[in-house]
């Protein structure tokens, strides 16, 4: 799941640091592609300080999250459906049709839950924003984060840039997916394949608009045994 499904599920949690560790899994990756953190399996090194626990807490339910919607049945349902729409004219793109699926889903329900009005994306900011920075550092430091300064210069940017506004027009959807692409293969798209893109999102999202919140409802009641 993209960054603002994963804060659906605490879009009325006011604990910043959780609400930071919910997407900093994602935030590391954008950053550092090549990076790989496991905080949980030195669960020891945060015991005693509230803040870094509540970013575990937040990391663990991020792992958690991915883990129930990739191994979901709406999950492969829809990443096939999608791809069927895709391959009539993906043709010679270098693009894995499964792969552009999977991220293509993940962003479309962000849309949605944009335009639905079930997330608000300032919000998100502004939490992320006024999330304690110095116990942000130490947890990166317990990780093994040497270059803490250089994820706050992505941090910083990633906020200011308010990229996440952008989701609410199908075709920035489609710039994103070629953004994305492009971090894997020089040229993944021509022209005439992003407008096709386009027109593809936005059958794809009428197709799924009227089911989408169900994975919601399932990994929230996930959550909810998972804490009870």
């Amino acid at each position: 799941m993209n960054f603002l499904s994963h804060f659906y599920f605490d879009r009325q949690n006011d604990n910043t640091e959780t609400v930071l560790g919910i997407v900093l899994p994602d935030l590391i990756k954008n950053a550092w592609k090549d990076v790989n953190l496991y905080p949980l399996k030195e669960r020891h090194l945060f015991i005693g300080d509230v803040k870094l626990l509540s970013i575990l807490e937040g990391w663990e339910r991020h792992l958690g999250v991915d883990a129930v919607f990739h191994s979901s049945s709406f999950f492969r349902e829809q990443t096939a459906g999608l791809k069927q729409l895709l391959l009539p004219f993906l043709g010679d793109s270098p693009v894995k049709p499964f792969f552009l699926a999977h991220i293509g889903l993940e962003l479309l329900l962000d849309h949605l839950l944009i335009e639905d009005k079930l997330v608000s994306t300032g919000r998100f900011y502004e939490l992320l924003t006024t999330a304690d920075r110095e116990t942000a550092a130490t947890f990166l430091r317990k990780c093994g984060v040497t270059d803490t300064a250089g994820f706050f210069a992505f941090l910083n940017g990633f906020i200011s840039s308010r990229y996440l506004l952008s989701y609410q027009k199908l075709e920035n959807i489609t710039y994103a997916l070629n953004r994305i692409c492009m971090r894997l293969w020089m040229t993944p798209f021509n022209a005439d394949q992003l407008e096709k893109l386009t027109t593809a999102l936005g059958t794809f999202k009428e197709q799924i608009k009227p089911v989408y919140r169900n994975i919601f409802t399932e990994i929230s009641t996930y959550l909810e045994k998972g804490t009870a």
